[in-house]
C-alpha cells in the first residue's frame, strides 16, 4: 500500500512497483483514515471500501509505504497506529523531509525504514525488499550517524536546534510555515486552540524566538527550505 497525499506520487510509485515481477501495489491512500479503512476492508468483504477495483482489489498489504505529510493526521501517527493494530505490517517512510531530522523519529514511532523521495527508484526497491525481509533500511549516512551516537552519544550531539522539538511541535511549525492559522491547525490535529498556542510557546522557547513574528518567519523559511531540498 502507498500512502501519500499526492495522487501523481502514488500512481508513479505504483507503476514502478508493478513493473517488478514479484511485487504489486495493491492500493493507495491519501490520508490516515483512508489507509486504515482500506486495511480494515481487506479483512472483511472485498470492495466494501468503494476504493478497490477488479484490477486492484482490497488485500491486506505486506507492507505500507508512508509519506510523513498527509491530509490531516501525519504519516507518523499512521505508523504508530499500524504498529499497534497491525504489528505484522511493516512501514517504510518515503519522504521529502530531511532524514537527519525525521528518520530516527520515524523509527521510534515504529517504521522499519526511511528513504528520501529524491533517491533513485532502484534504491527504493532495495529499501522495499530489505523491509520485506524483516530488516531495517536506512541510508549509509544515517546508519553511521546512529551508530556513532550509540557508541559515544556525548561526542555526537545533534547540531540542529529543531532536534529539540517534539514530533507534535514539528507538526505545528510545519503547518504554521504552510500558512495555516492556529484555528486551522487545531482542527487538523484534533486539538484545542489553547493546546496549539501552548505548542507554539514551547517552540519559541526551545528555538529562542522572541516574538510571534520571529516564529512565523522561522517557520515559513524552514518549510520553504524543505520544499527546495525536495
Amino acid at each position: 500500500m502507498i500512502v501519500d497525499d499526492h495522487v501523481m506520487v502514488r500512481e508513479g510509485v505504483a507503476e514502478l512497483i508493478n513493473r517488478e515481477p514479484d511485487m504489486m501495489a495493491c492500493c493507495g491512500a491519501a490520508s490516515v483514515d483512508e489507509a486504515l479503512n482500506l486495511i480494515q476492508c481487506s479483512q472483511s468483504e472485498p470492495g466494501c471500501c468503494g476504493v478497490a477495483t477488479a484490477s486492484a482489489p482490497c488485500v491486506l498489504p505486506d507492507m505500507v509505504i508512508v509519506d510523513l505529510t498527509l491530509n490531516g493526521v501525519s504519516g507518523q501517527e499512521l505508523i504508530r497506529m499500524l504498529k499497534s493494530r497491525y504489528p505484522h505490517v511493516p512501514a517504510l517512510v518515503m519522504s521529502m523531509h530531511d532524514e537527519n531530522l525525521h528518520a530516527e523519529r520515524a523509527l521510534r514511532a515504529g517504521a522499519k525504514g526511511y528513504i528520501m523521495k529524491h533517491e533513485a527508484f532502484d534504491q527504493v526497491l532495495v529499501a522495499i525488499r530489505q523491509v520485506l525481509r524483516g530488516e531495517i533500511y536506512l541510508s549509509e549516512r544515517m546508519r553511521t550517524k546512529l551508530l556513532q551516537r550509540l557508541l559515544n552519544p556525548e561526542a555526537t550531539p545533534d547540531s540542529s536546534p529543531l532536534s529539540r522539538l517534539s514530533d507534535r511541535e514539528l507538526e505545528v511549525m510545519r503547518f504554521t510555515g504552510a500558512g495555516l492559522t492556529i484555528g486551522e491547525i487545531a482542527e487538523k490535529l484534533h486539538r484545542s486552540i489553547k493546546t496549539i498556542e501552548a505548542n507554539r510557546a514551547q517552540i519559541k522557547e526551545k528555538l529562542n524566538l522572541k516574538s510571534n513574528n520571529d516564529f512565523l518567519r522561522f517557520a515559513v523559511q524552514w518549510v520553504a527550505s524543505e520544499t527546495e531540498a525536495s
